[in-house]
């Protein structure tokens, strides 16, 4: 076994049965198996799933990988941080470095999903936070669900948003990436498809059938991978059942213009002054400026340290390929495991019953340096790196993100600008191209009603 696969022994302690295998013809599933802790991911179901990846990746016979989580609650609802805070509580530095070890781990198994050459399907029927949202938002095929409630709710633990979220978030529309990172909004149900962070939307009720549909799927020896994808993706769509009634995008409209006019800031200040400015707006319509008074409540409650280090995050973040973004992250998680607000944080939102305030150090914006925050991104002369499993398959930008789920606004704009056309002729042209794809026309239709007008003829313009 190569260094690189050392970590990944079974140790004592180790759970047999904290994750399930299973084979269903050319299908492997593989079961999240902790659902009193809500799937909560730790080292031994990071050591056992890496394994049996590796295994299906040369199997001739495995096609299909599909992760779910057990039970009606949660996909993942994250990494067992109250475990690590704990350990660094008791035991000081040695604490730390397990904490940074069990990092190393949980990205190595993320960085590997990134690059699966397989076929690899989430879906995050219930929560699926942090360590939840590594093992899915990498996915080519990330279903979601009625149950769907997606987070990053680090900022609020004293942490960041990181299990790749330093490639994923940025990578979303306009400064939605930005926004969930900083306020730790959630995405339920619909909404995840809406906002691009799943690329199917499903009713929990027919996974079951789904799984063993696409176990009938047989594939031509030549077929690549975005070849297969695309068969899946038509084969998912045979489950449509439909949107849910009553529910369009919510980050949409006002609201989304309003997103992405404050938190387009390089500051955490500048963003704070931009909504107090639309909560305080004669102007601003009452949604906004309930909206803008909420989220910085919300801001207020995180820590001071965790917000500016995310915002610098997702910026440089969007400049990463996927190796750099599991490397960087590594380094920056080894500083928060020094930092006191993340066992101040962890201690006081989830491991204290009932919840306490944290008290963050220091507890102010203005008492976070500029030079505090960079410190967090220095990697120094010396520093171990983390050893990768898979080589030369990283990118800048997820290869089949166009193919598969939504049209994003990008695209929208591409056929709005290709040719003079009515409204609906662009919505249907867009439907068509997606084979009548559920949420298509949904999608297109916020788009065109936020970033695009009517001119004297009838045809729709882009708003530059």
């Amino acid at each position: 076994m190569s260094d690189a696969y050392a970590d990944f022994k079974e140790q004592p302690g180790d759970d047999p049965d904290d994750v399930l295998f299973n084979t269903l013809y050319g299908v492997r599933t593989i079961q999240l198996n902790r659902p009193k802790k809500y799937n909560a991911l730790n080292g031994s179901m990071i050591r056992r799933i890496i394994p049996r990846l590796k295994e299906y990746q040369k199997s001739a016979l495995a096609s299909i990988i599909i992760i779910g989580g057990a039970g009606p609650k949660a996909f993942c609802a994250g990494g067992d941080v109250s475990q690590l805070a704990k350990d660094i509580a008791e035991n000081g530095e040695t604490g730390q470095a397990t904490s940074k070890s069990y990092f190393g781990l949980e990205y190595k198994l993320d960085h590997l999903i990134a690059t699966y050459p397989k076929p690899y399907i989430a879906y995050l029927d219930g929560i699926t936070m942090g360590g939840g949202v590594g093992l899915s938002v990498h996915a080519p095929i990330r279903i979601a669900t009625e149950n769907t409630n997606f987070a990053m709710p680090e900022t609020g633990i004293g942490f960041f948003p990181d299990v790749g979220g330093s490639f994923f978030l940025p990578r979303l529309e306009g400064f939605l990436g930005t926004y969930l990172a900083l306020t730790s909004e959630s995405l339920k149900g619909v909404q995840a498809l809406y906002a691009g962070v799943a690329t199917h939307y499903i009713d929990s009720s027919v996974l079951s059938n789904l799984t063993a549909r696409l176990a009938e799927l047989v594939f031509k020896d030549y077929d690549n991978l975005h070849t297969r994808l695309r068969i899946i993706d038509r084969t998912i769509e045979e489950f449509n059942t439909g949107l849910p009634h009553n529910e369009p995008p919510h980050l949409a409209g006002n609201l989304r213009l309003a997103i992405d006019y404050c938190f387009r800031y390089d500051t955490v200040e500048q963003i704070v002054s931009a909504l107090e400015k639309e909560r305080d707006s004669p102007n601003a319509p009452s949604q906004i400026k309930e909206w803008a008074n909420k989220t910085l409540e919300k801001l207020a409650e995180k820590s001071p340290t965790s917000l500016k280090v995310t915002l610098r995050q997702m910026r440089l973040g969007a400049r990463w390929n996927t190796a750099e973004t599991f490397n960087r992250e590594y380094h920056i998680a080894a500083k928060f495991m020094r930092h006191p607000d993340f066992v101040n944080g962890v201690s006081a939102r989830l491991i204290h019953k009932p919840a306490t305030k944290a008290r963050w150090e220091p507890d102010t914006l203005e008492g976070v340096s500029n030079d505090d925050v960079e410190n967090f991104f220095k990697i120094e002369e010396g520093e171990d790196s983390l050893n990768l499993l898979t080589q030369g398959l990283d990118y800048d930008r997820y290869p089949f993100e166009r193919d598969l789920g939504l049209p994003r606004e990008e695209h929208v704009e591409e056929v709005v600008k290709a040719n003079s056309r009515g409204r609906e002729d662009i919505i249907n042209t867009m439907v068509e191209a997606k084979e009548g794809k559920i949420g298509v026309r949904e999608k297109v239709e916020e788009v065109l009603g936020r970033r695009a007008g009517i001119n004297g003829e009838g045809k729709v313009v882009w708003k530059s």
